[in-house]
């Protein structure tokens, strides 16, 4: 029976029990509202047989449960579709395949992303989230995330140059994301832009290319006028690249602009002997990385700072004010920290 039909009966059967029950009793008796649901199978066992004809039924609020399979082509979330979960249904996120292989050269940097969420308040955990174009030519991502107040619980992101980008339109205008207890993957580049981004109990693999450069794990674009950027903390990052090729980043002065003083901070994480140790913050594009905001703060591993004058070091008093809650809280007070 359709669930207004539910909303009838029951109507009718408080109505009858006014007389006798006190009203705490009776507002008991209200069912909760749920939140709308809908299932994607690939298999065609579902409402939908595609993520994106799904989103184009879903309402705010929607719950999407997506069965194991392989999802190809982009998912776009747009703005007008906020409050949407995503989630597989197994809670593995190997089960659950979104992929792609769209570079940025050919479809610019929002078509290339496999999933385009520009909505806020939005939740995808449980998938695997894949650009499979591994040439060095072109920028081609995983996930583009573009609204407020996202979360990424459980996740694997798979790219190349440029896997994952935070970012919230030119400007001060910042959007936040979390990511928790996931796997990042990429070359160069492959966590990157100007929002608040936390990134949280989750392994980062740098890809091996084989070089004496084997890439730059962070390009923060952060603007000046905010103080968070990009923070990764109780994490771990592995390679099977040779010791000491992989910077943790570089600087981002996205267009050229001068106010982009990129912010980074890796604390309390597990930092593999891929990690270089002179020349671990890089520059570009010109700009030197002593024009950004980049430190490190109680890592261990066989990558962690012996103290060169290339890995800048946070104190602890100062590193107090630098916890996911802040990096997160915004003028809103929001906290999705785990």
């Amino acid at each position: 029976m359709p669930l207004h039909g539910k909303r009838r009966t029951l109507a009718v059967r408080g109505a009858t029990a006014l007389a006798v029950l006190p009203l705490a009793a009776i507002a008991l008796t209200t069912p909760a509202h749920a939140a709308p649901t809908i299932t994607v199978a690939a298999d065609g066992s579902g409402n939908y047989k595609t993520i994106q004809s799904a989103l184009a039924a879903a309402s705010s609020g929607t719950v999407i449960n997506i069965k194991p399979g392989t999802y190809y082509g982009q998912v776009s979330i747009s703005s007008s579709k906020s409050d949407i979960t995503l989630q597989g249904t197994t809670g593995t996120a190997t089960d659950v395949v979104i992929t792609g292989n769209t570079p940025a050269s050919t479809a610019g940097t929002a078509g290339s992303a496999t999933v385009l969420n520009m909505a806020k308040n939005t939740s995808v955990k449980g998938v695997t989230i894949a650009n499979t174009y591994a040439a060095h030519d072109s920028q081609a991502l995983a996930l583009y995330a573009g609204g407020d107040r996202q979360v990424y619980p459980n996740v694997r992101l798979l790219g190349y140059q440029d896997t994952f980008l935070s970012w919230g339109g030119t400007g001060s205008s910042q959007v936040r994301q979390y990511v928790y207890k996931s796997y990042i993957e990429g070359a160069v580049d492959f966590i990157y832009g100007n929002g608040a981004l936390v990134i949280d109990s989750t392994t980062i693999r740098s890809l091996d290319r084989g070089s004496t450069n084997n890439g730059y794990i962070t390009a923060a674009a952060t603007h000046s006028s905010n103080p968070y950027g990009i923070l990764i903390t109780r994490s771990t990052l592995l390679s099977s690249a040779a010791a000491q090729t992989v910077a943790l980043g570089r600087c981002w002065h996205a267009g050229g602009a001068a106010d982009a003083i990129g912010q980074v901070l890796i604390r309390d994480s597990t930092l593999g002997a891929h990690i270089r140790q002179a020349g671990a913050w890089q520059d570009m594009g010109g700009f030197s990385w002593k024009t950004c905001r980049f430190n490190e703060y109680n890592n261990s591993g066989a990558g962690a700072s012996t103290g060169t004058s290339d890995r800048p070091r946070m104190s602890s008093a100062t590193a107090a004010n630098y916890t996911s809650q802040k990096y997160l809280a915004g003028s809103d007070g929001w906290n999705p920290v785990q």
